[in-house]
């Protein structure tokens, strides 16, 4: 599965859709579709990938002899180069653009020595080892891990409250070198009880806890059935929003057990990376992906969720009041040329 450019949790958060098997697999569907349809848009794949990739030299006569375009491999970071069977030094070739990475091309330094060839066939001819992606790598620390990981671990990890409010089903991690891609999330037991009641009333948004430093703004809390998300934090009272996530609003008593979407169901060792062994209070960061792409992936996800919905025969007027099948609104069009303007780029012909 490759990964998304948003979160299970992000659809919901928009629709204020109830979570179930069912629906989760909907939105995780449309996610995938969606975040397929941004890469076509933009015509490249902004998710980061760490490993080897190999390109034929030369790919015609019309090439400059000293210039690889990497087309649709667009470079963050290069750890090696090995062309015709010699290794190159990194340092003996420029990246291009100089304003820095993403990178499009490659060329050795006409300066030095180093040439690209040599080999038996120019099928496949040099390998570059690096960090591909297709936008500057963003990535930000969210909280820790809870316990010790091993390369051996199951898929499950524990994290901390920060950890719980930033990242979502989709959301890309890293920690240390590994990175890893959630698939599931399940509630556990925050250890904290409420230590006053909470009325039935929507407005009754202020949630008294023993210790407040254990949570974090934009946690979703769960107690007995009805999900809160955590907006302020005062002192030892979290400000929540009540009944999100189509949850139904309730009465609780002092002492009800406190849950928390802290236990991530996780792929292990994805993007080029490996399992690793990670120590206890471990930094975890998340993959940022541009925020255009994030938005229109969302809107993408929605509009196909309710396409389906409506079994794809959702109609809008026309100026003159007639009836269109088409779905593309205006202002999705809007956000898809914003999109393809900030991070779109044409196919380049390999020739020149």
């Amino acid at each position: 599965m490759e990964p998304v450019y948003a979160t299970r949790e992000d659809v919901q958060r928009a629709l204020d859709v109830q979570p179930s098997a069912r629906s989760n697999r909907q939105i995780d569907r449309a996610l995938q579709s969606a975040s397929r349809d941004v890469d076509g848009l933009c015509h490249r794949r902004f998710y980061p990938w760490q490993g080897e990739r190999r390109f034929d030299w030369p790919y015609s006569q019309y090439r400059p002899s000293w210039r690889i375009w990497l087309d649709d491999h667009e470079l963050l970071s290069l750890t090696s180069i090995i062309s015709g069977g010699e290794v190159i030094d990194p340092a003996d070739v420029v990246l291009y653009p100089q304003s820095g990475p993403p990178y499009n091309r490659v060329e050795t330094n006409i300066g030095d020595n180093a040439s690209w060839g040599g080999g038996d066939t120019h099928q496949l001819d040099v390998s570059m080892t690096g960090l591909w992606a297709g936008c500057p790598l963003i990535e930000t620390t969210h909280g820790a891990l809870t316990a010790a990981v091993a390369t051996t671990t199951a898929g499950v990890l524990g994290v901390d409250g920060p950890t719980s409010a930033a990242v979502g089903v989709g959301s890309v991690l890293r920690i240390g070198d590994e990175r890893l891609l959630v698939t599931g999330r399940a509630m556990t037991d925050t250890g904290q009880t409420l230590t006053a009641d909470l009325p039935v009333q929507k407005n009754g948004t202020t949630l008294a806890v023993a210790d407040a430093a254990g949570f974090a703004v934009d946690e979703t809390l769960l107690i007995d059935g009805e999900r809160l998300l955590t907006t302020d934090i005062a002192g030892d009272t979290l400000i929540v929003e009540r009944a999100v996530d189509g949850s139904t609003l309730a009465a609780h008593t002092a002492g009800a057990a406190l849950y928390s979407p802290r236990a991530l169901t996780v792929a292990r060792g994805v993007l080029g990376t490996t399992a690793a062994t990670h120590a206890d209070t471990a930094p975890v960061y998340r993959w940022e992906p541009p925020g255009l792409v994030r938005d229109l992936t969302i809107a993408n996800a929605i509009n196909r969720l309710l396409q389906e919905q409506a079994g794809y025969a959702r109609t809008s007027k026309t100026s003159s009041g007639a009836k269109s099948m088409s779905v593309e609104a205006a202002p999705l069009d809007s956000l898809r040329s914003q999109t393809y303007d900030a991070h779109g780029r044409k196919a380049r012909h390999r020739g020149v």
